[in-house]
């Protein structure tokens, strides 16, 4: 069935009761060709590999009033940095008590205290959710290791560094009034997450690096910190530094060897760093997550 035979204010995404209401046949709902993801929901050009966030939106189509995402699925739609062991084989919906929870195929449903949940409309999907500090406190429960946990806080309280970036997702106050805010399983893993979270981690490895550099006793890099040659001008910010000791660290993500120009751009900035007398340690997802033994060796060496 051809995408034009469908009334273009429908879209690629839509209700059953929306297709009825603009004149679709049940038959013409139940053509081959259009893709059935939830039970009451259409897509067509529904082809591919889709991904959470447009399941999330596919699912919308039939979200009740009283209803919003939460969980992995809110974590997905903020673009926060949930780690690959979070499984989202479901979309999570929630509710607030005494309603019960949505339920259905590809659906996980939750029925939460309407007191601990904040709850937002989505800036730029137009979807209600939970906001991105009660998303971090619903998430507890569900990350197997506390780092990413820390990792998660500081991808919201995050300020923007680049003329670009969006504006933070939330505040410390507000995950703190989060974890105030709840009951659930996991306060204690909240309340030692928040006592580590940082303002300036651009990114999941960022974070476990401060983080493992601080429990192998070092003491805590600067994270995002600016290099200025002696005239002013601009030179590097670097992922993680010792500014006293010129000592920095940096992670190097795989972009940077699939862009020729970043990989032109970071020789040219690690030549201005050494001039300026600065030691750049360059790391990999290896160091982090798998061996980290060799590069905190190492920090610690130039720190003495």
């Amino acid at each position: 069935m051809a995408v034009e035979s469908f009334p273009p204010e429908l879209g690629s995404r839509f209700s059953v009761g929306e297709a009825r209401r603009a004149g679709v046949t049940s038959g013409r709902l139940r053509s081959a060709e259009l893709h059935r993801p939830f039970h009451g929901v259409r897509e067509v050009d529904a082809e591919g590999q889709r991904t959470h966030l447009d399941l999330m939106l596919a699912y919308a189509t039939r979200l009740s009033p009283h209803a919003f995402f939460s969980h992995g699925s809110a974590a997905t739609a903020w673009n926060l940095p949930v780690p690959a062991t979070l499984r989202l084989d479901h979309v999570h919906v929630s509710v607030a008590r005494p309603r019960r929870a949505p339920g259905g195929r590809g659906v996980r449903g939750h029925s939460l205290n309407a007191e601990s949940v904040s709850v937002r409309e989505h800036p730029v999907h137009g979807i209600r959710l939970t906001s991105p500090a009660t998303t971090w406190v619903h998430l507890a429960s569900e990350i197997d290791h506390p780092y990413d946990l820390v990792a998660l806080g500081d991808a919201i309280v995050r300020r923007p560094q680049h003329r670009r970036d969006p504006e933070a997702l939330g505040s410390l106050d507000q995950l703190e009034a989060a974890v105030v805010a709840s009951r659930r399983q996991g306060a204690r893993a909240l309340r030692a997450a928040l006592d580590r979270v940082r303002d300036g981690s651009s990114s999941r490895p960022e974070s476990w690096t401060r983080l493992l550099l601080v429990d192998a006793g070092l003491p805590e890099p600067r994270p995002a910190h600016v290099v200025r040659a002696p005239d002013g001008l601009f030179v590097a910010r670097l992922d993680l530094a010792y500014p006293d000791q010129n000592v920095g660290l940096e992670y190097e993500g795989e972009h940077h060897l699939r862009d020729r120009r970043q990989w032109q751009r970071d020789i040219r900035r690690y030549e201005m760093l050494a001039d300026l007398g600065w030691r750049v340690v360059r790391l990999t997802s290896r160091d982090v997550f798998t061996d980290a033994g060799p590069f905190l060796t190492r920090v610690a060496r130039l720190l003495r």
